[in-house]
């Protein structure tokens, strides 16, 4: 079965309104093959842009995120840190373009106030640029990290407790997930992630309470269209429950 016949096959299921994807492996593939690690980002961000163009131009999903960076990132020696930031600035401002062609608008959940200040402000032009589009949202978790992403929501309620403006009666989920980066952006469906790893790795950890997961042994600078086509159909085949139990099946 060739690409557009799965494709063909997929859109006459249910599609999942937002995937989440890890994409891990970048470094691994790299010495795999005996190149750098750099070599393994190149590709990995390659990868990223096709199946971004992939997404917007065939399949009708509304949201995509991807774990760019994350707080723990920041540990990574130097050179490689300097390199994936500039890697980033390149991709948004040389390449871009693509991004307003295929009406696609970018989201940015994270701390960019810590990114270096070239990166930050590539960042924010692009947001601004794309601010109109009305297909695919794109976001990107850059300077992320989940706990972080509670822990200032949880500051700011706190802050509106303290200041009169809210009573801790008065703090429902709803309210509290109204102060997370991700605002106004339903939860994950589908949550893919690369290279075999079985772990959140500190990634949305508030807003994949009901995700259904996909792993995949691939490398991210491996992965293809037809990858992400087959964890689309193996979440249609799943039964999305939320925590309940369908009254009769277990009492037979």
């Amino acid at each position: 079965m060739n690409l557009d016949e799965r494709l063909d096959n997929i859109l006459e299921g249910a599609i999942p309104g937002h995937v989440a994807i890890i994409p891990d492996g970048n470094g691994r593939w790299a010495h795999n093959r005996g190149l750098e690690r750099t070599e393994g980002h190149k590709r990995g961000t390659k990868r990223a842009e096709d199946l971004i163009e992939f997404i917007a131009e065939k399949l009708p999903i509304e949201y995509l995120t991807f774990y760019t960076f994350s707080t723990e990132n920041w540990s990574r020696p130097d050179s490689e840190v300097k390199f994936l930031m500039t890697l980033l600035k390149d991709l948004l401002g040389k390449r871009g373009g693509k991004l307003l062609k295929n009406d696609v608008r970018l989201r940015v959940i994270g701390d960019v106030d810590g990114l270096p200040d070239r990166t930050a402000q590539v960042v924010r032009k692009t947001m601004d640029k794309t601010s109109s589009n009305e297909g695919l949202r794109l976001i990107l978790a850059l300077n992320y990290g989940g706990r972080q992403e509670i822990l200032t929501a949880a500051k700011e309620l706190a802050s509106q407790v303290t200041g009169g403006e809210l009573s801790s009666e008065e703090i429902t989920e709803e309210i509290f997930q109204s102060h997370l980066y991700t605002s106004g952006i339903p939860d994950p469906d589908l949550l893919i992630r690369t290279s075999g790893e079985r772990r959140l790795s500190n990634f949305m950890l508030w807003q994949l309470a009901y995700t259904e997961m996909w792993i995949t042994e691939e490398f991210w600078p491996s992965f293809k269209p037809e990858n992400f086509l087959e964890a689309i159909s193996d979440f249609q085949q799943r039964e999305r429950r939320f925590g309940r139990v369908d009254k009769g099946k277990y009492d037979q």
